[in-house]
């Protein structure tokens, strides 16, 4: 691939460069997609490029968000990868890094024990946002480009502009989501859904607002955020630590609590924890857990609520619904991966 020049100081070589540690203003940035679009060779070689780099930074599980050491490694492996390159013109990726500057987007999605760098899962990394999902049966870490980590629960995702973090830290969030916020003064950190909306400025929380659920909620674990809900009254709150706002969606209602608020980010450590929890959100909990489908067969058994805690990668879902169905509440039936809950 020719090395030629796309704007007056930069090659593709250091635009790519520049997008993976989001260095590039906005002209630059529409020159680079500009230039992907432009043949599938390019576009090949992006890829390439996106593919080393998200396994360098993902070398390592326990690797904080260091940057540094993820571009070292990116340099390494692109060494390494133009050197086997057999029958093709070596063409090392050397790069200008000249300043230190907020690192992409770095994720790791985890299944079962171990774990997989999840560049699948970042879609559209060259337009206007990206987009990080978490597929069923998975939970999804990651750092934001301004040092904030994020986890995503089972069939979650997050949408980012490519400028986050400049002028602007906002996240649009479809299902639940774990942050802890790196605390910026200067630009304020929002958490947007259908239905409510958090600003913090640095602070660990958990909101969670599944489309398909009734309730949504924030739980607060450290600092402090201003909840607006999206209702026909206009629900503000202020959360102090250990207090958790829910939003009964069909009834525009919402109530702030006390609560052991560390037991809402249980599941980011792999446990599914339900506190007097109702039933028909249990199942869809559940079915995004073990990506399996559950009918509840008797309406009398949407309102029920149970209190369990259960580790995914230790428990089956089998093992789940027999302590379910231990309460004399309600029976199961499971074929395959569909299962039937009737009234006991």
């Amino acid at each position: 691939m020719m090395m030629y020049r796309l704007t007056n100081d930069k090659t593709a070589d250091e635009l790519i460069a520049g997008y993976f540690t989001q260095e590039l203003n906005t002209d630059e940035l529409s020159v680079l997609r500009n230039w992907i679009n432009a043949s599938t060779e390019n576009k090949a070689f992006f890829e390439k490029q996106q593919e080393i780099w998200f396994s360098a930074i993902g070398a390592s599980d326990s690797m904080r968000f260091d940057k540094e050491k993820a571009y070292q490694r990116f340099l390494t492996r692109t060494v390494i990868a133009s050197e086997q390159s057999a029958g093709k013109k070596k063409n090392r990726f050397i790069l200008t890094f000249q300043r230190a500057a907020a690192a992409a987007a770095i994720l790791i999605a985890f299944a079962g024990t171990g774990y997989w760098i999840g560049t699948g899962r970042i879609k559209s990394m060259i337009a206007d946002n990206v987009i990080v999902e978490a597929p069923l049966g998975s939970r999804t870490k990651m750092y934001l480009p301004d040092g904030t980590l994020v986890w995503l629960n089972a069939g979650s995702r997050i949408s980012y502009a490519q400028n986050f973090g400049v002028e602007d830290r906002t996240i649009e969030l479809e299902g639940e989501g774990y942050f802890e916020v790196t605390k910026n003064k200067r630009i304020p950190f929002f958490v947007k859904t259908d239905d409510m909306t958090v600003r913090v400025l640095g602070t660990k929380f958990n909101f969670r607002n599944y489309n398909d659920e009734v309730e949504a909620r924030v739980t607060l674990l450290e600092g402090n955020v201003r909840v607006n809900c999206k209702s026909e009254n206009n629900i503000e709150a202020f959360l102090n630590p250990n207090e958790q706002i829910i939003l009964d969606k069909q009834k525009s209602t919402a109530k702030v609590f006390h609560t052991n608020a560390t037991n809402a980010s249980e599941w980011t450590k792999g446990l599914i924890f339900f506190d007097e929890e109702r039933l028909a959100d249990i199942v869809r909990e559940l079915e995004r857990s073990y990506n399996v489908k559950i009918n509840i067969l008797d309406d009398s058994l949407l309102t029920y609520r149970f209190y369990g805690n259960f580790t995914r990668t230790e428990q089956t879902i089998e093992e789940v619904l027999d302590v379910l169905a231990s309460t004399d509440k309600l029976s199961y039936e499971m074929k395959g991966k569909e299962i039937s809950l009737r009234l006991k």
